[in-house]
């Protein structure tokens, strides 16, 4: 999804989605590390609400620009976290599970909105915020380094087994954007699983 394929209605929810989204998901990654021992990201200013300290300028635009995107990484001590690995996959899944609730409270305001009689722009607006929402859910969970999935994974494989994945997580990145770019890609399918949910969320 390009920029300048997309309505007004679809930028402005967009850029709502992006500052509620990433904000509340990087905030639960913080909080929940602080919670389970790993007190760095509070000493870093991480366990915000504030979108300045979670938006970054980089992953803000490729969420723009292709409809996903990401914030500042919180930086986790995994020997730090009660219970050690599976901590980290607690804190890991905290912040798709923040997207989640996201999207079914956007999808709340929706149906209230829908049965106020307001529509148009507004509606609009909303309906992006809960399926950007679910985006960003579901392509953090796929298991592929740096994405919450892979940590998520990683935290239920046998140690020497999870020591070998490490190795190649370098090529995590490259693998995403191959799947992102690449025509006809599988992750097509994922799209339109999100565009489903978002339909069943707001009882379209």
């Amino acid at each position: 999804m390009l920029f300048f394929d997309t309505t007004f209605a679809q930028v402005v929810g967009i850029a709502v989605a992006l500052v509620i989204g990433i904000t509340f998901h990087e905030f639960s990654h913080a909080f929940t590390a602080d919670q389970l021992g790993d007190h760095r990201p509070r000493a870093l200013g991480r366990v915000s609400l504030s979108p300045t300290a979670h938006i970054d300028p980089i992953g803000a635009l490729v969420f723009v620009l292709a409809g996903f995107g990401w914030g500042k990484p919180v930086p986790v001590n995994v020997y730090a976290l009660r219970p050690g690995r599976v901590g980290m996959a607690m804190v890991a899944a905290a912040g798709p599970i923040a997207n989640v609730i996201v999207a079914v409270l956007a999808a709340v305001v929706f149906r209230v909105m829908n049965i106020a009689g307001v529509g148009g722009f507004a509606l609009e607006v909303m309906y992006f915020v809960v399926l950007y929402n679910l985006l960003l859910a579901v392509f953090n969970l796929l298991p592929i380094p740096p994405l919450d999935g892979y940590n998520v994974v990683l935290a239920f494989v046998p140690a020497r087994t999870a020591f070998t994945i490490q190795r190649y997580s370098q090529y995590g990145v490259l693998l995403l954007l191959l799947l992102v770019f690449l025509p006809g890609s599988p992750l097509g399918v994922m799209f339109d699983i999100v565009e489903a949910g978002t339909r069943i969320l707001i009882g379209a």
